[in-house]
């Protein structure tokens, strides 16, 4: 059996002997610490923690010195499209301009735009690509992560980008779900026939998906512009046949009742809700469905912001999660979205950490495993540089707080 015991922790964060799946409202306030604590792994498990005045025999254990260093559980970043074929700067320059995301997209660019280079791509050379932004998250922290397909539009490309993730999942220490996203944009072919092509996705994408189990979960792209709550559910019904949960792209450009939608069909969560009002919070709260705001993609499109004080002071929980891809929120940085969520949605610091942690492990259904520093869960961890308090997290939003990145219990 190996052993690591983490000694002089200057605090231990979300630390409990049991924790919540998820929290909500004023608990979202709520962190437990310990401070000047151990922390015990064996075999890549938490395996227990505490006061160091009541530290265990380290007899037969390596040791590792955490002194002046906080320890907290890895970000769970729980909606990503981080397998993508190449960036998509030019558009930037167009957006600068002034072009809207839908007006970029009407021309060609957008999803389009990199579906047409997905449909190219190598599959090894998106492989490479992909690890190498799973080792740059590492570093800012990120333990889980979710992987969406997307940028392929026909069966066998989505397969492919499907593939890449299951190899990331078998070659990476990081904890990764994988989400079916064919209904992610109409191609250009079905533009005047936008139910052929959801014909495509259930007769052709879905069955395929499923042959080779190559997804955690189903998504839909349920929008102005994009695909109706009508198609939305047609594509969640079929999914369901082949035990798919939902998770959706839900308000981003407008009141589309895509969180209505996602409610009816059960899904796991509802991401983006820039257009988010008292009928979709009530609806929420009749739900297990975790709300996910993603402030990289509204700052990067200069789009509303999701009213997240809204959403948890009505006593709901809330997520916050990347939206890493080449065309609205190319960054992969947690520690930035913490800050977000401080500076620009008015969360408190220790909400922020919630909604990284927790939150965002049960918005993937990881939340028995990951998410807190609780026995029995894996030993995700970061050990911090040497910090002064929880809330320089947020505040210093220029700098990697993280020293050390440990992932099953192996620093990274």
């Amino acid at each position: 059996m190996s052993k690591l015991i983490i000694k002089n922790i200057k605090l231990l964060v979300a630390a409990a002997h049991t924790f919540p799946e998820k929290v909500a409202g004023k608990a979202m306030q709520d962190l437990p610490v310990v401070e000047n604590a151990w922390l015990l792994i064996e075999d890549g498990i938490i395996a227990g923690f505490g006061p160091m005045e009541k530290i265990p025999s380290t007899e037969n254990a390596e040791i590792m010195d955490a002194s002046d260093r906080f320890v907290l559980p890895t970000w769970c970043d729980s909606h990503t499209h981080l397998v993508f074929p190449q960036s998509r700067e030019v558009e930037y320059t167009d957006k600068i301009k002034g072009l809207s995301y839908e007006e970029i997209a009407k021309r060609g660019g957008g999803i389009l735009n990199s579906a047409k280079n997905m449909q190219e791509a190598d599959e090894n050379q998106l492989f490479a690509d992909a690890m190498q932004r799973l080792q740059e998250i590492v570093r800012w922290g990120t333990g889980a992560v979710e992987i969406k397909s997307g940028y392929g539009l026909t069966t066998a490309t989505e397969l492919k980008m499907l593939r890449v993730i299951k190899r990331l999942k078998a070659e990476s220490p990081v904890t990764i779900r994988s989400t079916f996203l064919g209904a992610h944009a109409v191609p250009t072919e079905f533009k005047g026939n936008p139910d052929k092509y959801v014909d495509l996705v259930i007769n052709e994408m879905l069955p395929a998906v499923a042959a080779e189990q190559l997804a955690d979960f189903v998504d839909v792209f349920c929008d102005r512009g994009f695909f109706s709550i009508g198609q939305t559910s047609k594509i969640l019904e079929a999914a369901a046949k082949y035990d798919l949960k939902p998770k959706i792209h839900a308000n981003e450009l407008d009141f589309s009742g895509g969180i209505q939608t996602g409610i009816k069909h059960k899904a796991l969560s509802v991401d983006h809700l820039e257009y988010t009002g008292e009928e979709e919070i009530n609806a929420l709260l009749e739900s297990d469905t975790m709300p996910v705001i993603l402030p990289g993609a509204a700052f990067f499109l200069n789009l509303k912001y999701a009213p997240a004080r809204k959403i948890i002071d009505a006593g709901l929980p809330l997520t916050l999660a990347t939206d890493f891809n080449p065309g609205s929120s190319p960054s992969g940085n947690m520690q930035l979205i913490i800050s977000m969520g401080s500076i620009l949605y008015k969360m408190l610091p220790r909400e922020t950490i919630n909604a990284v942690t927790i939150n965002g492990a049960y918005a993937m259904g990881l939340q028995k495993e990951l998410g807190s520093i609780t026995p029995g869960k894996k030993a995700n961890l970061i050990i911090t540089k040497p910090i002064p308090s929880i809330e320089y997290i947020p505040y210093a939003y220029g700098e990697n707080k993280v020293e050390k990145t440990i992932l099953n219990g192996i620093v990274q």
